[in-house]
């Protein structure tokens, strides 16, 4: 019977995590003014077994909070128990954010637009080299979740470079009803670590400050989904029959008016060319501006607040010549319920 091979311990921060072992590892980032010390908690999962690497983060934006809940269930699944290769679970990247309830760093800084980061740079420069020091130069994927900002919400999406054969075959593999083939932004995690070698999906869903237990599953899953594509679990890969909607671009509506809007329109819906999706009234006459769509396409966000400045963004809508199966591809990821009760979670 041939040998089981055994993976060396993990290195991370000056400590190793044996083989068949989880660990919690504190990176320690720059304190606050009132001398409390801050540090980086990074969930260690290390299999028996070699395998890939994965980071799976949340948090870069300090207000964006449905991804921690989603990673403290995945740390509780079973599932984790036989794993091979390495899982790497940062739940906040941006704590100094996160104690602020704020998107950004002390400083007003985007996290997301300072990596790879500098060792002597801003104090985003900073947290972003040491979580590309620590974190993704150890891994080859990663996913990153995110939420709407600026009283926006999403709906569960996720955006990849899908011109890459295997990033796309990941995408597929998270399950999410729609993915924006999404050109890489300057100073984001998701091109800093592309460039370092790590495919990385970003996820969205949901709103800042706000739990929404459907975006939180759907995260859950599409982790496992990856996981399990990458073959570092036994999953039983569950997927909606009704493949992802594919977008190769997006584009947003903008409020025409100042005022009040009212709209008509929700997240999953499709939209055609020069449909009315809502109406700005002004507070103070009887003055009606209709918003009207320029593009057809599927609304993946949308603006929960109805106070809105002149060239407000207001509705995020995937673009694609034929919508065929996009509505039902949102039907079906919201009525899919893969077996993750209880039973598959620990006390």
């Amino acid at each position: 019977m041939a040998k089981v091979k055994i993976q060396r311990p993990f290195k991370i921060a000056g400590q190793q995590v044996p083989a068949g072992s989880r660990q919690l590892v504190e990176l320690h980032m720059a304190g606050l003014y009132t001398s409390s010390e801050v540090v980086l908690p990074v969930h260690v999962v290390h299999g028996r077994r070699p395998g890939p690497r994965l980071f799976v983060s949340a948090a870069v934006h300090g207000d964006e909070i449905n991804g921690i809940e989603a990673i403290r269930q995945l740390l509780k699944l079973k599932l984790l128990k036989g794993m091979r290769g390495t899982l790497l679970a940062v739940p906040v990247v941006n704590v100094h954010g996160f104690l602020g309830r704020s998107r950004y760093t002390p400083g007003r800084r985007d996290l997301n637009r300072s990596f790879p980061g500098l060792a002597k740079g801003s104090l985003a420069a900073r947290v972003a080299k040491a979580f590309m020091d620590e974190v993704v130069s150890r891994c080859s994927y990663g996913i990153d979740l995110h939420t709407g900002s600026n009283h926006r919400t999403n709906l569960p999406h996720v955006r990849a470079n899908v011109d890459d054969e295997e990033t796309r075959r990941l995408a597929e593999a998270f399950a999410a009803p729609v993915i924006v083939n999404a050109t890489l932004r300057d100073g984001s995690l998701r091109q800093a670590a592309s460039e370092q070698g790590a495919r990385t999906l970003l996820f969205e869903g949901g709103e800042v400050l706000r739990y929404r237990p459907e975006v939180t599953r759907a995260a859950v899953r599409g982790v496992l989904g990856v996981l399990g594509e990458l073959g570092m679990i036994r999953h039983s890969r569950q997927r909606p029959a009704t493949p992802p909607f594919v977008a190769q671009a997006t584009s947003w509506v903008r409020a025409p008016e100042s005022g009040l809007l009212t709209a008509e329109v929700g997240l999953g819906e499709t939209i055609d060319a020069g449909q009315r999706l809502g109406v700005i009234s002004d507070p103070f006459s009887l003055k009606e501006t209709p918003v009207i769509a320029p593009k057809q396409g599927l609304v993946i966000g949308a603006l929960e607040c109805p106070l809105v400045n002149e060239g407000d963004a207001l509705f995020h809508v995937a673009l694609a010549d034929d919508l065929d199966g996009a509505e039902a591809a949102v039907l079906e990821f919201e009525q899919f319920d893969p077996d993750l009760d209880d039973s598959a979670i620990e006390d």
